[in-house]
């Protein structure tokens, strides 16, 4: 606090001082400087009356000669009297020179001397011109911009110097526009205007708006911290802006007033040097007390805060200290322990022997080294209640290397002890609920190949060795793939354990060809094992019974099939027996005219005769094997099969089909099958089947819309195919059109359900089948009621199927191909 009060005393006199001293410059240079500008306003001004005077004596007067001369004379006076004008000039109305005001009368031009360029020369005369236009515009004095003179004869330092502007005067009788008289102003004359005893002390610039130096008063260099400031020059109305700087020079050696600072600065630096150094042998004390604090705060935390109790031994057993931990493990006072011998109160009665004799071979300095896992025992509190305990002994040494005492430490082990015997019981439960499992359970080590858990299902089926693991995940090679993407990962993830890098797989059914074809679900995933190694777990559920099921199943739905297209076919006996009765008679009829022809005539043409009906009845037998054939491929029972088909045929043979009931009941069919389609990957049989139903469903309802006497005006039942692309991918739709009474909505919602039909002699398994089928190549069945034009009531049904063009094989197929080159 010393030194930091005496160094802020001391600042505060020194800045004092310094600010008061700066504020005297600063106020003195403020007025010398509005001074130096006052005096150059004043020139100005007087020089601006004495060229108006001039302007309107040569206005006023009619004797030219003699306002010539009497101008002139007033001109010279002026440039005699006033260093800043270097030239004046009289200019008539045409801007024509009548005189120059100079040493050489005689001379017409602007005489600005023999070293100016011509171009300088053409820029001098542009800027009086511009000036001369102003003046006259506005009827009053106006002054040019500023124009730089570069003599090359002339010294650098001078040449900086030769800066000039003009001032215009117009001459004016208040009508006519007489001329001007132009000075030409030197910026280095300007400052002249100064009193050199004010240049002598303070440097002065006048420069313009934009920092121009256009003169200066001295080429010497202003310290660093010198003071400055600058004001603005009001010359005249149209005068250009200009600003005048003041600077400082260096001030005089104030010796004496020196030579006081550093008196004040060196007493400072020894007073703060003295105090430093107590105060640094003070801190030295402090430090040594802190540590010393601190090491005992620390020791005692310590000890407080572990949960660890800690006794200290004497050499003949008795204790010399005990901490607060131990004091409250067993539940008595330091001042109750201290000092007693073995037996001590906190052993149990019936155990007192054992463990004093237990701790006398401890603390035998030659078996001590043998108890390095401890001395288990039980330690009775205060209140009565045991705690299980293990103690570590170790020798106390003093810092001449001689053992005095023990040192031990108990650790409550009650809880853990409890933990342990938890974990134990919940293993055991758990081993217990794994070997109940009807499931294969198996742990595979990913590093080395060996079963590291096997559940009873499991020994009971596959052994108690990995072989039967790796059978369900696909043999060695499998585990060898493993082994090279687990250590792949771990190389391209270091630090992130590898089980983070897989996720659990689905579901596979596996099926193991042996003694007895065996199906399993197989669910595995990489989990780390007790050792901290990658291992796989894997979940085997025999699923025999269930695929046995399915096999049943689909072997009844494909009876259930048969025997639909058997009972269609049924329906359609009567149907198809008249449609073949017609070809056969034709075939009969032109067989037996042939032979009545060839019996009755010796000269038979046969081309003309003969052939024509020849190839009649050849084109009725084509017709009734064409009709045979489609209802032996209808009928005939084999396994699905599906392959790429053009759906025109199928739709062809199904038509075929039908249109032989149609016809009989006076009603009609009409196909549609867009161009280009592409082939689809279907069962032709199950499809056939499908069309065959939905056509003759509605025929049904189209003989139930019309009377029979009307069918063959009634509208056709239609039946067409295209591409459906407003789904993604497009699918190939075929629609089953119909124009009879619609299906009511309470139908519609259960028309797919087996057994369900609106028909009294109907087993209601059509429908349901067709969906099937369906279904099975992942398309989509559904029916849509079509009402009439004034929507008032139904006027037909649509049936639409949506069938996908790639078969899932191959979508499955391509999926693994991207994803194989996708990089893992």
């Amino acid at each position: 606090m010393a030194i930091v009060l005496f160094t802020a005393v001391m600042g505060v006199i020194l800045g004092t001082l310094q600010l008061q001293e700066k504020n005297q410059q600063e106020a003195a240079l403020f007025r010398e400087l509005v001074f130096a500008k006052q005096r150059i306003q004043l020139r100005f001004n007087s020089n601006t009356d004495s060229l108006l005077a001039i302007s309107r004596e040569l206005a006023a007067s009619n004797d030219e000669m003699k306002v010539r001369a009497n101008a002139l004379q007033q001109a010279e006076t002026l440039l005699g009297d006033e260093h800043e004008i270097r030239k004046l000039f009289w200019l008539n109305k045409n801007n024509e020179v009548q005189w120059v005001a100079q040493a050489n009368r005689n001379k017409k031009d602007l005489g600005l001397g023999d070293g100016q360029s011509a171009e300088q020369v053409n820029l001098v005369k542009e800027s009086l011109r511009k000036t001369i236009n102003i003046s006259q515009a506005t009827g009053q004095p106006a002054y040019s911009q500023f124009v730089a003179l570069d003599d090359k004869q002339v010294d650098p330092i001078v040449r900086e110097k030769r800066i000039i502007f003009w001032q215009v005067v117009p001459i004016s009788n208040g009508l006519d526009n007489l001329g001007v008289i132009a000075a030409l102003y030197s910026t280095q004359g300007i400052l002249d205007v100064i009193p050199a005893e004010l240049k002598a002390q303070y440097r002065f610039t006048l420069m313009t708006d934009n920092d121009r130096v256009l003169a200066i008063s001295s080429d010497r260099d202003t310290p660093k911290r010198a003071f400055s400031n600058q004001t603005s020059l009001d010359i005249g109305v149209l005068s250009p802006n200009l600003t005048l700087r003041i600077d400082t020079y260096p001030a005089p050696t104030n010796l004496t007033f020196r030579m006081l600072v550093g008196v004040v600065l060196g007493l400072s630096a020894f007073v703060i040097w003295s105090l430093w150094s107590v105060l640094k042998q003070m801190q030295v004390r402090q430090e040594a007390e802190a540590n010393l604090k601190a090491e005992t705060n620390f020791r005692n935390a310590m000890e407080d805060s572990t949960p660890v109790g800690i006794r200290g031994h004497a050499m003949d057993g008795r204790i010399t200290y005990v901490n607060k931990a131990f004091c409250e493990m067993t539940g008595w006072k330091e001042k109750d322990l201290i000092g007693l011998k073995p037996p001590f109160p906190f052993w149990p009665e019936d155990k007192k022997d054992a463990q004093e004799e237990q701790m006398n071979l401890a603390l035998n300095p030659k078996h001590y080294h043998e108890m390095k896992e401890g001395i288990r025992g039980i330690i009775v509190r205060h209140d009565g209640s045991p705690i299980d305990t293990r103690t570590f002994i170790a020798p106390l040494v003093n810092e001449k290397g001689v053992q005095t005492g023990w040192v031990t430490t108990v650790i409550d082990i009650t809880e853990s002890t409890k933990v342990r015997e938890k974990l134990a019981a919940s293993q055991e439960r758990f081993i217990t609920v794994l070997e109940g499992l009807d499931a294969a359970v198996s742990v595979v080590s990913i590093e080395t190949g060996a079963l590291l858990f096997a559940n009873r299902f499991y020994r009971e089926r596959f052994g108690d060795d990995s072989k039967g693991h790796f059978d369900l995940v696909g043999g060695q090679m499998a585990h060898h793939a493993m082994q090279e993407l687990t250590e792949e990962s771990s190389d391209q993830n270091p630090g992130i354990p590898p089980s983070a890098l897989y996720q659990e797989s689905e579901s596979e059914e596996i099926q193991l060809i042996g003694d007895s074809s065996k199906w399993y679900e197989v669910r595995r995933r990489f989990i780390p094992w007790v050792d901290e190694n990658l291992a796989q777990l894997l979940i085997a559920t025999d699923i025999t019974a269930r695929k046995e099921s399915d096999e049943l199943t689909r072997q009844q739905e494909e009876k259930m099939q048969f025997t639909s297209r058997l009972t269609t076919m049924g329906e359609m006996a009567s149907s198809l027996a008249h449609e073949l009765n017609q070809p056969l008679s034709a075939i009969s009829n032109y067989c037996m005219g042939v032979a009545k022809r060839l019996q009755g005539s010796t000269e038979v043409d046969i081309p003309r005769d003969i052939l024509p009906a020849l190839e009649k009845a050849s084109e009725q037998a084509v017709r009734a094997g064409t009709i045979i054939q489609r209802i032996r491929g209808f009928v005939k029972r084999s396994e699905p099969q599906r392959k790429l088909c053009s759906i025109a045929d199928i739709i062809n043979d199904a038509v075929g089909l039908v249109e032989i009931e149609a016809n009989r009941h006076r009603l009609s069919i009409v196909s549609s099958v867009a161009e280009n389609l592409p082939e689809v990957p279907v069962d032709p049989v199950l499809v056939l089947q499908v069309l065959v139903n939905l056509l003759k469903n509605a025929l049904d309802s189209m003989r139930e819309a019309y009377p029979s006497s009307s069918r063959w005006s009634a509208p056709p039942v239609k039946i067409t195919a295209d591409l459906d692309t407003s789904t993604f991918p497009a699918m190939l739709r075929i629609q089953v059109s119909d124009t009879g009474g619609g299906i009511s909505e309470a139908v519609i919602e259960r028309m797919f359900e087996p057994f369900f039909s609106t028909k009294a002699e109907g087993m209601g398994m059509g429908l349901n089948i067709c969906r099937s089928i369906i279904e099975s190549h992942h398309g989509r069945l559904w029916a849509k009621n079509q009402m009439d034009a004034e929507r008032t009531k139904l006027s037909g049904c649509t049936f639409t199927i949506l069938l996908p063009l790639e078969s899932s094989e191959s979508r499955e197929t391509e999926n693994e191909r991207n994803s194989q080159t996708k990089p893992s």
